[in-house]
Order: structure tokens, then C-alpha cells, then sequence
């Protein structure tokens, strides 16, 4: 079931927009559970490649607005413990062949994790968000966020959960990343 909403690429409310990319996630999930073989495969580059750029624009724009509100630290910190925990994980997925028997069942178990972590997102942050500032705060926090999301990088790298970090080391890992990127597209083409 598509649970991505149609105006996903064009909403101009950042809350709308991480909402729709949560969406979208969740659809990458099902994808890669219910597909095989190359499909499968394709369908979880996708899926490292959101997660991996969606969570740095977070890290970079959403998390330090949140830390604002009143009980700001203690909810974003409980965010970037999960998220370092995923990113974890997901590398550990990212090295493994996804017709591996274990594949799935780990799988399975960074879907738990990713969705619980939006679901606290989306509940702990996005509305008091929503509520706290006004649509034109929000629609520049949007920009921001996409902004931060065409330059991230498009896998996972455990350990750099903070803007500081993302903002020293995130310019070369994502060049790195869409290097090797382009390497696997012209291989898979091939």
C-alpha cells in the first residue's frame, strides 16, 4: 500500500515534507521485503539512499530548531541515539548481499526501528514544530532541509549524528557516496 502523498515533491511546509518522505520510506520497506533478486537489490539502494540523506537534513536543520523548545535537548538526543543505532544497522545491511537469509530479518528489524523513530519524530517534534512557528518559519526550515538534502551524503555513516558533523565531514562523504554510487550504476548497467 503507497502511503507516500501525491504533492510529497512540491509541499512548502517542512512538517508536510518529512511526513511525505516518512511515507515514502515506508513504501521503500515494503518494496524491498516484498521483491527479489535485482529488484530487491535496487529497490534497497533506493531505500539506504533516502534514509541516509533524509536523516542528515534532520540532523542539520530539524534537530537544532527542536532543541529550542521548551525539553528540546532531551527529545533530540533520544532521536540521534536511534538514529546512530540505525545507521549502525544499516551499514551492516548495506555490505550484505541482499539474497543473504539473514538480510531480511535484519531487515526487518531496521524497519521496527526506523518507523518507531518517525513515529517519535513525527509526534515529539514535527507538531510541536507545526505549532511553534509560523508557515513561512516553516516553509524556509523546508528549503533548508532540501538544501542540506542535495548535498548529503547517500549512505549511512554511524557516528556522525550532529549538525557540527554533518556539516565537517558530510561535504567528502557525500562526494564519496555518489561517487561509488555512479561506480555500482555503471556496473549494474553494464
Amino acid at each position: 500500500m503507497r502511503t507516500t502523498p501525491a504533492n510529497a515533491e512540491t509541499t512548502e511546509d517542512v512538517v508536510d515534507l518529512l511526513r511525505a518522505q516518512h511515507g515514502r520510506i515506508r513504501d521503500l520497506f515494503d518494496e524491498v521485503m516484498d521483491s527479489e533478486g535485482a529488484e530487491r537489490q535496487k529497490a534497497f539502494h533506493r531505500l539506504v539512499k533516502l534514509l541516509a540523506i533524509h536523516e542528515t537534513a534532520e540532523e542539520e536543520i530539524i534537530h537544532p530548531v527542536a532543541r529550542r523548545l521548551p525539553g528540546g535537548d532531551g527529545i533530540v538526543d533520544d532521536r540521534l541515539a536511534e538514529e546512530r543505532e540505525a545507521k549502525e544497522l544499516l551499514s551492516e545491511l548495506d555490505g550484505m548481499d541482499t539474497d543473504d537469509p539473514r538480510f531480511l530479518k535484519s531487515l526487518d528489524k531496521l524497519r521496527v526501528d526506523v518507523l518507531t523513530h518517525a513515529r517519535a519524530e513525527e509526534r515529539y517534534e514535527f507538531d510541536r514544530l507545526k505549532d511553534e512557528f509560523s508557515p513561512a518559519q516553516l516553509k524556509g526550515f523546508a528549503a533548508a532541509v532540501r538544501a542540506a538534502e542535495a548535498t548529503a551524503p547517500t549512505r549511512p555513516h554511524p557516528g556522525v549524528e550532529s549538525a557540527t558533523k554533518n556539516m565537517l565531514a558530510g561535504p567528502m562523504a557525500a562526494v564519496a557516496d555518489r561517487v561509488r554510487d555512479m561506480i555500482r550504476d555503471a556496473r549494474g548497467k553494464s
